[in-house]
């Protein structure tokens, strides 16, 4: 038993054996990062959350988000924004008060968000 704990002993104590490369069919370790400026491709849908985006980046979101949303002929869209303080709620309101495209919008019902979201009657394409 002496004899095993010795060898146990000797095992964790000695020098670390260097790491081999890795053999042509096994991945890196190093992956490249993804980049930080890529754009990102979001399906467009009849809600969107606005959580992962930074509070100055709103504005051209909800922007964007409008036009596709207009576009793809959603007669409403809900826009997440979170109860916090109510800032994002008056930035995304702000918008929605004199963006072209919206007929009216409401903060949406508690069974959708309450206060936490804003629903948006857009105008409907007449081509």
């Amino acid at each position: 038993m002496l004899r095993a704990l010795l060898d146990h002993l000797a095992r964790l104590l000695s020098p670390a054996k260097p790491k081999e490369p890795p053999s042509p069919e096994e991945p890196e370790d190093d992956e490249p990062l993804p980049d930080p400026d890529a754009i990102a491709v979001l399906p467009i849908e009849d809600a969107i959350d606005l959580h992962g985006f930074a509070p100055r980046d709103i504005p051209s979101v909800v922007e964007e988000y409008l036009l596709e949303a207009h576009a793809r002929g959603f007669p409403e869209v809900r826009l997440i924004h979170g109860r916090g303080k109510g800032v994002q709620r008056r930035v995304v309101q702000s918008l929605l008060a004199r963006h072209p495209l919206v007929e009216s919008f409401r903060d949406a019902p508690a069974t959708r968000g309450g206060w936490g979201a804003t629903i948006a009657r857009l105008k409907i394409n007449r081509a």
